[in-house]
């Protein structure tokens, strides 16, 4: 198989060539990007048009992450718009909502997600009924999430802490007393039993250690990065002190696994080596999980791993998937924006107008056609996200993941 990524163009930054000032983008830059959201909504709506009604309505390919950009160009392109925005996020979501059975747990791939994005949009829309009961609804998952039962995974895409981000969401956009704090408690506990039961039994050389269909998956997606990332997001001060005792360990020993080129394999013993750079699988998901380890821990070794991270993404993050968040170039360009909030470095916000200017260049590199193309994980609505992010890079959040 030939090389995944593109090899990058562009020269690093070296503080003299054209940059981003006081965390602005260059205003010529800013002018393409918009041009580039006007043009891909357009594809956009147009292809919305012809998606059957009863079809994906989750966050990762379906209806549910069309609303939660439509949800985010509300606040990410000025007031304008917004009700025009939030309207169209909840007609996406209707339909949806009257499918759902409360049986797939997770932000990204299940039932929770539609509901949570539902709960928001009703809200700002003044409509506070609908918003309650779609919190109820999402509450009642926790039935399923919070017991001990071996058919339910803890990673991010279907499992327990996609739920986790559920509700942290409706936190965050609603207030903490949205939901039941309880229920969120009771989640954390069983990932993190789970975790510790997992590694006792195989006896790891660490606290905490997940599986998702038998394998030890790394990454944001299904695997340890991801899991640990989003029970370090939790404010508790209960999760928290869980989160130093067990989770600051593990860390430590995931780092151990990383690539001379910062990298890391997509699984423990994978067989296919420092290949994917994509958020899901490889460097690009784990860059957050650092850096809010060095956030919480203030260990310089954190920071360190998550620069590791950039470089090799910076050097192979422009793939020949295409656009999109999970595996395509505007995710990764995700990465350097979480790294220019942390550091206030330049040239974090300098790689990421690189990687934008590559995604408004979107006709002239497209070699292969996403399964979904419309989809904010695969496809362009992923790439109009990333875009109207980089407007106002001191707010920008890798979504669905982010908060």
């Amino acid at each position: 198989m030939g090389s995944r990524h593109f090899p990058n163009p562009y020269p690093d930054y070296d503080g003299q060539c054209s940059s981003p000032k006081q965390g602005r983008i260059p205003e010529a830059l800013e002018q393409i990007i918009r041009g580039s959201i006007h043009k891909l909504l357009t594809v956009l709506n147009q292809g919305l048009a012809d998606l059957p009604s009863d079809g994906d309505y989750t966050v990762y390919t379906g209806f549910a992450g069309q609303a939660l950009l439509f949800h985010h160009l509300s606040s990410a392109l000025g007031n304008q718009r917004k009700e025009e925005f939030l309207q169209r996020g909840i007609s996406l979501l209707k339909p949806g909502l009257r499918h759902l059975k409360g049986k797939k747990y997770s932000f990204l791939g299940g039932d929770a997600g539609t509901l949570a994005v539902a709960a928001v949009i009703y809200s700002k829309l003044g409509l506070k009924s609908e918003s309650k009961d779609c919190l109820k609804r999402l509450e009642s998952i926790s039935q399923h999430v919070s017991r001990e039962d071996s058919s339910v995974c803890d990673e991010l895409l279907f499992g327990r802490v996609g739920y986790i981000f559920s509700l942290l969401f409706v936190q965050k956009h609603l207030g903490q007393d949205c939901v039941d704090g309880k229920i969120l408690l009771k989640v954390c506990d069983r990932v993190i039993k789970n975790g510790q039961k997992l590694a006792a039994d195989e006896k790891w050389a660490c606290p905490l250690m997940f599986t998702w269909h038998d394998k030890h998956y790394l990454g944001a997606a299904h695997g340890m990065a991801g899991i640990l990332y989003m029970l370090m997001q939790v404010p508790d001060p209960g999760v928290r002190s869980r989160v130093e005792e067990l989770v600051r360990p593990t860390i430590d020993f995931l780092m151990t696994l990383q690539f001379p080129s910062g990298n890391f394999p997509s699984s423990i013993g994978s067989a296919s080596g420092d290949k994917l750079v994509h958020w899901c699988h490889g460097a690009p998901g784990w860059v957050y999980m650092f850096t809010l380890a060095y956030t919480l821990f203030e260990d310089e070794k954190y920071l360190s791993a998550a620069r590791s991270c950039g470089q090799v993404v910076w050097e192979r993050g422009l793939l020949k998937k295409g656009d999109g968040i999970c595996h395509g170039s505007a995710g990764n360009a995700y990465v350097f924006l979480s790294l220019y909030r942390l550091t206030r470095e330049e040239k974090y916000l300098y790689r990421a107008c690189k990687f934008a200017e590559w995604c408004t260049n979107f006709e002239n590199h497209a070699t292969l056609q996403a399964d979904r193309p419309f989809s904010l994980f695969e496809g362009i609505a992923g790439t109009i996200y990333f875009l109207a992010d980089l407007l106002k890079p001191d707010q920008a959040k890798f979504p669905a993941f982010e908060l």
